[in-house]
């Protein structure tokens, strides 16, 4: 699954930054001027898993592959971006293909690092970037009303649109993205055709000084404040030391790096982790002696969808599931006592798989 996150904000706030600590695959260029990131660069994304490692003792592999999820590094945006202001079409045009957004604000000062906006002001700077994409939004809802608006008086399913799209609008006139909103199943359709921007999920990271990497300081207060009605995670991290962590390939050098910052963990860690519940994506698993392996899956799928991530022949021919809870796997410590103590379960095409399960799929083509 090809899934999404794109990392958005104003020119040099630490995007480039995030996206190079991020990013196992992809080093994207830091530079301090505008519109460093022209094109976005993509990124594959190990999904950190405890779970992995623990089956990965037990089963003894050949090899392990964790999970990935898509990082991509969008153009910087500016003022004016919904009218083609600097790459606005192209920003927009990005963003309107990502599954989720990574909003990352400038939450430090330092004058050798270039503002446009004047004194630093996250609020401000998160507003200027909901203006741009709820201006987007209002053209294109606009321009399906103006397509729609005569025969809607004449068949009710389009009349059931045509209402629909006036409460966007009024919405975003507001000054709203359109994911405060809430939508029946048969008000969707409306505007599943338009891919809105403010429709999609977001995360924000507050970029801040070293000083503020576990506090947080004033600006990312400030922040954490604007966004509380918006049922969005604030992440704070400093993208530097992220970026200096990520680079180091020696185990005990990076463990001693971070014990010298009094971290336990890598805050891209909880980034990544975040993201993936953002996508309401969860994880099973596959362990057998050639490898153990994490498969991401959408929350609520069944065990044939489950099956297609691996191969689409196992969705065509599925015939039934092996399943062993993740904790009972563990407790037990292998396929076979799980076997033997009766927590082996076969599932058919109704299951739902649960996060964490670890599976063998029957199938026949």
């Amino acid at each position: 699954m090809a899934l999404q996150a794109g990392i958005v904000g104003l020119p040099n706030v630490g995007k480039s930054t995030l996206f190079n600590a991020v990013s196992n695959s992809a080093k994207a260029q830091a530079s301090n001027y505008r519109f460093c990131t022209i094109d976005p660069n993509v990124g594959l994304v190990d999904v950190p898993d405890a779970r992995l490692k623990k089956l990965a003792e037990l089963v003894r592999p050949d090899r392990i592959v964790p999970t990935q999820i898509e990082i991509v590094d969008i153009a910087g945006l500016v003022r004016g971006a919904s009218k083609g202001e600097g790459l606005g079409n192209k920003f927009l045009g990005n963003i309107r293909e990502v599954d989720a957004i990574i909003h990352v604000i400038r939450c430090f000062e330092d004058e050798n690092i270039l503002r446009d906006e004047g004194a630093i002001n996250p609020v401000g700077d998160k507003e200027i970037i909901d203006i741009e994409l709820q201006l987007k939004d209002l053209e294109s809802v606009d321009k399906k009303l103006s397509r729609i608006e005569k025969q809607a008086r004449l068949d009710p399913k389009l009349k059931v649109e045509y209402e629909v799209l006036l409460r966007c609008k009024e919405h975003l006139e507001k000054g709203k993205s359109i994911r405060e909103l809430s939508f029946t199943k048969e008000e969707r359709p409306a505007i599943a055709d338009l891919f809105l921007l403010t429709e999609k999920p977001v995360l924000y990271v507050a970029n801040v000084d070293e000083a503020s990497m576990h506090t947080g300081n004033k600006f990312s207060a400030a922040l954490q404040e604007a966004v509380k009605n918006e049922n969005a995670q604030v992440i704070i991290m400093n993208n530097s030391i992220e970026a200096q962590i990520s680079e180091m390939e020696d185990p005990g050098d990076k463990q001693m790096f971070m014990e010298e910052y009094k971290m336990t963990e890598p805050a891209l860690d909880r980034l990544i982790h975040s993201a993936y519940k953002l996508l309401n994506l969860q994880t099973y698993f596959t362990a057998g002696v050639q490898e153990v392996r994490a498969w991401t899956i959408h929350e609520g799928w069944k065990a044939p969808q489950a099956a297609s991530v691996i191969h689409t022949d196992f969705e065509k021919g599925f015939i039934k599931a092996e399943v062993i809870a993740y904790n009972d796997y563990i407790s037990y410590g292998s396929e076979a006592a799980c076997r033997d103590a009766g927590k082996l379960r076969i599932e058919g095409k109704e299951y739902i798989v649960k996060d964490g399960d670890v599976m063998h799929f029957r199938f026949n083509v």
